[in-house]
């Protein structure tokens, strides 16, 4: 009896651990109405030019704790501006869709940021990590523009911090972490 119960809770911690693994975000400032929206994947949507012309700074997980089978080239963080092969990390896309504002602000994440692309090329070769229910589109216009910037918190590997000015259309990266937690190994 005590083995089924043990068991019926392990299950339930399994199942409902999901892929929650952009965990929070905030705007600090802004030109706008906007706040932070971590995207549902479970019902499909689309993502790229003019999709959403709000406020809003998103982000939604894509890949999670994946093995690379091979080395990915990122244009923030790495080792050389690379991730190797054999490492696990959970892949995360952010962006912002506005019609014409500037905001300040941070995504927090379950796990150590590794790594960013944040620009067409790098974006475009890791596209293999997206999540498979989103459409995206005008991935040729993926990235930032001169002017935008991205860190990752010297204080909180787990923290981006972002300062973008959108407009069309709009300011998109993706961001790779270490193994989550919490999201169950694919």
């Amino acid at each position: 009896m005590i083995h089924r119960i043990l068991f019926s809770s392990l299950l339930c911690a399994l199942t409902s651990v999901g892929n929650a693994t952009v965990i929070d975000g905030k705007i600090l400032r802004q030109s706008g109405q906007g706040q932070f929206v971590i995207l549902d994947t479970d019902q499909p949507f689309s993502v790229g030019f003019d999709t959403f012309d709000d406020d809003n700074l998103y982000a939604f997980d894509e890949d999670q704790n994946i093995e690379l089978e091979e080395d990915i080239n990122v244009d923030i963080g790495g080792i050389d501006g690379q991730i190797p092969s054999g490492t696990v990390i959970a892949s995360h896309y952010v962006f912002f869709d506005s019609l014409n504002g500037i905001h300040l602000g941070y995504v927090d994440f379950d796990a150590p940021i590794l790594g960013i692309a944040a620009l067409p090329q790098s974006m475009n070769d890791t596209d293999y990590l997206a999540n498979t229910s989103i459409n995206y589109i005008s991935t040729d216009l993926r990235g930032l523009e001169p002017g935008d910037q991205i860190s990752i918190d010297p204080d909180d590997p787990n923290r981006l911090w972002v300062y973008w000015a959108g407009s069309s259309p709009g300011d998109y990266i993706r961001v790779f972490t270490e193994h989550s937690a919490g999201a169950l190994l694919m």
